[in-house]
């Protein structure tokens, strides 16, 4: 109840401020021909200009944008044109962005975290929360949990993995490397990798089979500057890329999306080179710290590495290589029946339906992802996983929703991860 009536003097703060979104809606569009899958995707590459949440190159599948005051009409009439399905799905978005903002900070007042004890599902937590609560791991289970500092983001964030073991003391088992937290604005992201490794931590006894010739290392926020920068008020809830500033002729932009910034295919289709971008690729491959920590923990177990996951939203999706172009890989089939034993098992356990498929050909091209580069490198499985879409635009699920989300994904995750155990047993 307290919340609740906190809830509605932020929605009166809210409509009072709406700050950088003041004006801004957002529209739900469905194409069902080729035809108009083609000209929204012609208006994504503009991302700047049509903020796409989502897009997906299966017809009949929705999607949502975000559109200023400025270009509403002329969208409108290109989507008219075209014969394109749209409706309005927020008139105010501003006032909602505000509205969750201020809900994020009180339920962190409401429900702080003590630094011991398991973290909870009912809100998102801060990436130095989620470090206290690795660090606590650490402390109460010695035997099967280590933690490493990999590096720092460019603001100066520790970056922390946990390495999960069943603490038989084996050495060189199979890995599989997981990680969430690229784009800023996916918060359901960490919150899912931050559950994941609460399972297989403090439900050791009910997934022991994953940990047998497995040990499982996760990297919960990658983008830490960005995660934290998407969480400080509504003009920045938005943000997607890290926080590293670019200045060309006296010009300053912030940030390059980290999952167009690695070494292979560069600065390929889907990426861009305009340092202002919401794509941008950055000033040259591998620029971000946030990045060079990923690459080098791919490298660090490429040789024992069986299966990447990235965390993602949203959309409902596990993807495989290729995403910098259309052409499969020979495994495809194997990637395919790994994606496909976390969809059937998710279905199986909530009905949400996930679509496994290559990430070119269910979204379009994205050259200089990590799970390319960890594909390449030497994952025999590599998989971005994106995550259920929830709120107004896609990447807000609500607080309330949290608990629900991270319980199904863990479900797909498991069911990913005892497959693979199952077709690359340790040698």
């Amino acid at each position: 109840m307290l919340l609740k009536a906190l809830l509605l003097v932020a929605g009166v703060v809210a409509l009072a401020s709406a700050e950088k979104y003041d004006g801004y809606k957002v529209y739900e569009v469905t194409p069902t021909t080729a035809e108009q899958i083609e000209t929204l995707t012609t208006l994504s590459e503009d991302a700047d200009k049509f903020d796409f949440l989502s897009l997906s190159r299966i017809a009949g599948d929705s999607a949502r944008v975000l559109i200023s005051p400025e270009i509403e009409q002329y969208f409108k009439n290109i989507l008219e044109q075209k014969n394109i399905s749209y409706k309005l799905e927020d008139s105010n978005f501003g006032r909602s962005v505000n509205t969750e903002i201020l809900e994020n900070r009180l339920l962190r007042q409401l429900k702080p975290y003590s630094g011991t004890g398991r973290l909870g599902t009912e809100r998102y937590y801060t990436q130095a929360e989620i470090n206290a609560y690795l660090d606590d791991l650490a402390a109460r289970y010695p035997s099967r949990v280590s933690l490493k500092v990999v590096g720092k983001s460019y603001e100066g964030r520790i970056l922390k993995t946990i390495t999960i073991t069943n603490g038989d003391g084996r050495l060189g088992k199979n890995v599989i490397l997981m990680d969430g937290g690229f784009h800023a604005r996916e918060w359901i992201s960490p919150a899912s990798a931050v559950y994941a490794i609460g399972e297989l931590v403090e439900n050791f006894e009910e997934n022991a089979d994953l940990l047998l010739d497995y040990d499982w290392v996760v990297l919960p926020v990658v983008n830490a500057d960005g995660y934290e920068y998407s969480q400080e008020s509504s003009s920045t809830r938005l943000w997607r890329k890290t926080r590293q500033p670019v200045t060309i002729n006296g010009k300053t932009c912030y940030g390059t999306d980290p999952n167009r910034n690695f070494d292979f295919h560069w600065l390929g289709k889907g990426a861009s080179s305009d340092y202002c971008s919401i794509t941008y690729a950055g000033p040259t491959a591998f620029s971000e710290p946030e990045t060079v920590v990923v690459r080098d923990l791919i490298h660090t177990y490429s040789e024992r590495g069986i299966m990447y996951l990235t965390l993602h939203s949203y959309g409902s999706y596990v993807l495989y290589p290729w995403g910098y172009t259309s052409e499969l890989p020979e495994t495809a089939d194997d990637l395919h029946e790994v994606g496909l034993a976390g969809a059937d098992a998710i279905k199986a356990y909530s009905g949400t339906k996930y679509t496994v498929g290559s990430s070119t050909g269910l979204l379009g091209e994205a050259a200089g992802a990590s799970d390319d580069y960890a594909f390449q490198a030497g994952f025999p499985i590599s998989f971005t996983m994106e995550l259920p879409r929830g709120g107004i635009y896609g990447f807000d699920p609500p607080a309330s929703s949290v608990d629900r989300l991270v319980k199904e994904t863990w479900v797909g995750i498991r069911a990913m991860g005892k497959k693979v155990t199952e077709k690359y047993p340790l040698a």
